[in-house]
């Protein structure tokens, strides 16, 4: 028996016992009570900022938003036994709305499922059951207006914000916790540190030790918590349009044919599913979309460069965000993949002062580099482009470096050892990518009219 069919055995039902909203003069604060039956309570909580003189006493729908938030967080939670019960006492979920959890859940945790060696199906890796009832009355009428933009601290989010903000577009700033990077993006947009709007996340330490004593631990739909918690700081503040930064790239698998994907959350499909679970079921009149939807991460590089003032600040590293200030480490393969993304459009001087390190001529990262070209059998279980637009960019870095007579750095030389240097398409793919359009998005006609605008005039 392995661990998964044990623990599941062990113990057979997890439950969302409950949430609790509370107010201060300055907040809304929602915990959580969660429990593995036998072994283990959790109790995570939110503290989210609040205008003056407003409450959500009563307000059936800021009772869903804060209900849908607490499914978002149980998953990284049950994963440690992965029971076969899910059991909410709590809330209220529907036939369809269990069917959706269960969709986001399983394609969410398919990279947990991958590399713990889980054989999991749709329909039988947990069943949600449903007891709970809400009490209060209907929800209030608010008035939406403007934008909420999460930032992350990387180039994307710097790209919408700086798009955004120089097209006249009224925006705030969303932030889970406090991050440098991210206050020194929404300085860099122009924009004062008070249209930052930082929500304290307090996850249940007392899951670490489980992990460290060998129950299951492993990556999690993380975006899906940004999602429902970005959707209550826009109903909290008055604002119209979340607005992420997930590119067409995001779609990809991370492991060649198989439906697994680190970025699932990020998707196109979430984007869409979540959009219309807000809709039908928390009808906040909040609009969920990615701004940055059509394009793919080489686009967004390209047009991210040309605002300089972001280079010293931005940072993506998910290792350095967890000190502070926040760094790139050098050495993971997020931080590869950003700069071979850069690569053709920087000198090589210029990305090792961004960097900290020269990553193209250090051996140590060469796995990593294969992974990211297409030369194993998954890329890295990281947030990282295509495998084709990888492969264009070294390209076209190889190009340049080799046009101007200067040596190639170490992965360089390997890549074109290994064939994988095609300069005779180089022209042709590159065009064909800067032009490219993911016409699957949600983009409203007037943020798809700057966003083309901005196409125009940088690619």
């Amino acid at each position: 028996m392995n661990k998964f069919e044990k623990f599941r055995s062990e113990y057979p039902v997890f439950i969302y016992k409950s949430y609790a909203i509370s107010e201060t003069p300055d907040t809304v604060e929602i915990s959580y009570d969660f429990s593995i039956e036998g072994l283990a309570e959790f109790r995570p909580s939110w503290s989210f900022p609040k205008p003056d003189n407003f409450s959500v006493s009563g307000d059936l729908t800021f009772e869903r938003l804060a209900f849908s938030l607490g499914m978002a967080e149980a998953v990284s939670y049950w994963k440690a036994t992965c029971s076969p019960e899910f059991k909410v006492m709590c809330g209220e979920l529907t036939p369809e709305q269990i069917s959706w959890w269960k969709k986001l859940w399983y394609l969410g945790l398919g990279e947990f499922f991958y590399v713990n060696g889980i054989a999991a199906d749709c329909d039988t890796f947990v069943s949600i059951s449903h007891s709970g009832k809400f009490l209060c009355t209907d929800s209030q009428e608010r008035k939406l207006d403007g934008c909420l933009v999460p930032i992350g601290g990387g180039k994307d989010s710097a790209l919408t914000l700086e798009t955004l903000v120089s097209n006249g577009v009224k925006c705030r700033c969303y932030g889970i916790n406090k991050r440098c990077s991210v206050t020194a993006t929404v300085t860099a947009a122009g924009l004062p540190e008070s249209n930052l709007i930082t929500a304290l996340r307090r996850f249940d330490r007392s899951l670490i030790p489980l992990n460290q004593a060998g129950y299951l631990n492993g990556h999690t739909p993380f975006s899906s918590i940004v999602a429902f918690s970005a959707e209550i700081t826009a109903y909290l503040n008055g604002l119209k349009y979340v607005v992420l930064s997930n590119e067409s790239s995001a779609n990809e698998s991370t492991v060649v044919g198989q439906e697994v994907n680190h970025q699932y959350s990020k998707s196109f499909e979430f984007e869409r599913d979540f959009h219309e679970y807000e809709e039908k079921y928390l009808k906040t009149g909040v609009y969920y979309f990615s701004f940055l939807r059509p394009l793919a991460e080489f686009q967004i590089a390209k047009m991210f460069v040309s605002h300089s003032k972001y280079l010293p600040v931005f940072r993506s590293c998910n290792l350095g965000s967890k000190v502070s200030p926040d760094i790139w480490c050098g050495e993971c393969p997020k931080c590869l993949f950003v700069c071979l993304i850069l690569s053709p459009f920087l000198s090589l001087s210029e990305l090792t002062h961004i960097f900290g390190k020269d990553m193209l001529n250090d051996s140590s990262m060469l796995d990593y580099f294969i992974e990211l070209a297409g030369q194993s059998e998954h890329k890295p279980f990281e947030c990282v482009g295509s495998i084709d637009e990888v492969n264009l960019a070294v390209s076209l870095a190889v190009r340049r470096l080799e046009n101007a007579g200067d040596p190639l750095p170490l992965l360089f030389e390997e890549y074109k050892k290994r064939g994988l240097y095609h300069p005779e398409t180089l022209d042709e793919r590159n065009a064909a990518c800067c032009g490219s359009y993911n016409s699957e998005n949600l983009l409203p006609e007037s943020f798809r009219a700057i966003l083309t605008k901005e196409m125009e005039r940088l690619l």
